[in-house]
């Protein structure tokens, strides 16, 4: 059995480059593949602004961020010109003998990113829903102990000391982690700002 549905996997990268908001300088889609998973990161969140969280993925209204571009695409039959990339996802999913519940693929989205997580059917089974809890006990101990680092926001903090311009990729690829992981650690780390744009921007860390 193949590790990732072939539609699934060509519709996120596809969606990617689609979708992706190319105003923003400095950034790219990135494929991040890991042992039990891949990430596909795309620059720019959903169209409409809205947030993922809560909502059924099922009846969210297709919104395309490049119109030339979609069509060009589907002239290539790399996408058809109607229907949500999120459903042919999740049916293609569905679909496999291998599927369950914990290797459901993971939208996420906010005003600058979007996230795609297909997990490999073939690992262990029990992988999403440690994940899974592992990001409740993260959610909770961000809760309880305020700006308390953990060893990943050092490391991060120790890279920009020693390179203000480092950039999510490269943190990523030392760390071993996924881009979007980087940027949500950053996100919940007040003493850490981008200050500019793009390549010409810098961290800076207030002590």
């Amino acid at each position: 059995m193949p590790d990732y549905p072939d539609r699934a996997v060509l519709e996120g990268i596809v969606n990617a480059l689609i979708h992706r908001n190319y105003m923003e300088i400095g950034s790219e889609v990135h494929i991040d593949m890991f042992d039990d998973r891949i990430e596909i990161y795309s620059p720019g969140g959903m169209v409409s602004g809205i947030s993922l969280e809560g909502k059924d993925l099922l009846k969210i209204p297709s919104k395309r961020r490049n119109p030339i571009l979609a069509d060009i695409f589907s002239r290539l039959k790399y996408m058809e010109r109607r229907g949500s990339g999120f459903k042919k996802i999740l049916a293609d999913y569905e679909g496999q003998v291998e599927f369950d519940e914990t290797k459901m693929p993971v939208f996420e989205a906010n005003n600058d990113d979007f996230t795609l997580i297909l997990y490999n059917l073939n690992y262990g089974s029990n992988y999403a829903i440690h994940a899974n809890e592992e990001k409740i006990q993260g959610d909770t101990q961000d809760d309880t102990q305020g700006d308390t680092q953990d060893d990943t926001q050092e490391k991060i903090i120790k890279m920009i000391k020693e390179n203000p311009q480092v950039s999510t990729a490269d943190m990523a690829k030392e760390l071993k982690i996924g881009i979007a992981t980087v940027k949500r650690k950053i996100k919940k780390m007040s003493n850490v700002s981008y200050v500019g744009s793009g390549y010409s921007g810098h961290w800076e860390i207030n002590e």
